[in-house]
């Protein structure tokens, strides 16, 4: 299991409807609703996040194609929108894509730009099979299961496990559930066991420097 992102995009949100802060890898975007919906329109609601993501990622899917073959093409529009339809007594979704190129282009070069299109990972993702999957992270007194050695004490608590399968994915010398003592705290140093139970969602799992719990 490999995520996209190093550290996952988190969001927040207050009081103020329906302001949300979105942290990303080089700062903070701000989302919300439009006034007709309740919110202020301080940001962009996520539909239209969604959509930017697929006019940005057709851009930059043929610029990267245009640099590549050397084309003299300095601008590209593309015009995004979408609508929800009932299609075989199924609900879609439709996603249109305009494209508007430079009267310079030939006809070859518009068809072949069209087609480079179809190759942008964010449709790919749209167009393929998607499963979400949420997690809660849990706090209270319940069973807890202790793995440890001289340096660290690994905590597991089984009730609050919502398998998510990051531990032994992503760690699997340290953690292997296809065995009874599934925690190895010998497995891998310190800091990276600390830096792989932070990415647990659910509390299942507390690392311990047995240092710092003895001063």
């Amino acid at each position: 299991m490999k995520y996209k992102f190093e550290q996952p995009i988190i969001g927040k949100i207050g009081t103020d409807k329906y302001k949300c802060t979105l942290e990303w890898r080089n700062g903070v975007l701000i989302s919300d609703e439009p006034e007709d919906t309740g919110g202020k329109d301080l940001g962009p609601d996520p539909y239209t996040l969604l959509v930017g993501s697929v006019a940005s990622c057709a851009l930059v899917t043929m610029r990267m194609y245009i640099d590549r073959k050397g084309w003299d093409i300095p601008f590209i529009q593309i015009k995004v929108n979408l609508y929800q339809d009932i299609l075989n007594d199924r609900p879609t979704t439709v996603i249109d894509r305009d494209i508007i190129f430079p009267e310079t282009l030939t006809e070859e070069q518009k068809v072949k730009l069209k087609e480079i299109t179809s190759l942008c990972p964010i449709s790919k993702i749209l167009e393929a099979d998607i499963k979400f999957r949420t997690f809660i992270f849990k706090t209270g007194e319940t069973k807890t299961i202790k793995y440890g050695n001289e340096e660290i004490t690994i905590r597991w608590r089984p009730e609050f496990c919502q398998h998510s399968t990051r531990c032994w994915k992503q760690l699997p010398q340290v953690f292997n559930p296809s065995v009874k003592h599934w925690i190895n705290p010998d497995g891998a140093p310190a800091e990276r066991i600390h830096e792989q139970i932070t990415r647990c969602p659910s509390g299942a799992l507390e690392f311990v420097s047995n240092k710092e719990k003895t001063e």
